[in-house]
């Protein structure tokens, strides 16, 4: 679908939306803090942690300044084994990622929707999965949001 809009697009000169499949919550917390309530509520869930990124402290190691900015990498074979199932491209977009940053008017935590994220793959549209892992996505985020 995101090919066909994107062709779309460049055919007639349309503008489209950068971020028209991401799902945005904003909290009170600082980056650490509620990177580190979502770290939390993951591991609670029983899920993974791959990986917490974080930007600023990369940029930092090179002279480079950026605002607050970390990324946590994570998944449950539950979710994510059905998807590759269905159509193996699925491991680009997984593990799942939330990005939790400073924006402009406070922190804000962000994800791409799986329906968006897997809507170009052979993966039916109202696979239960897919509903799982938004819900997951949904009561993670709004812990750490708290």
């Amino acid at each position: 679908m995101k090919r066909f809009l994107l062709a779309t697009a460049l055919t007639f000169g349309v503008a489209m939306p950068a971020a028209a499949d991401l799902v945005t919550v904003k909290t009170e917390k600082s980056v650490a803090e509620a990177m580190d309530a979502l770290e939390a509520a993951v591991g609670n869930a029983g899920a993974t942690v791959f990986a917490r990124v974080d930007h600023q402290k990369g940029a930092s190691s090179v002279d480079l300044e950026m605002p607050a900015a970390q990324t946590l990498i994570f998944g449950n074979p539950k979710l994510g084994t059905p998807a590759m199932q269905a159509d193996l491209r699925a491991s680009l977009y997984l593990p799942l990622k939330v990005a939790i940053y400073e924006g402009e008017e406070g922190t804000v935590i962000t994800y791409e929707d799986p329906a968006d994220m897997l809507g170009d793959l052979d993966i039916p549209a109202d696979a239960q999965f897919i509903k799982m892992m938004q819900g997951a996505l949904g009561k993670l985020t709004g812990a750490a949001a708290g």
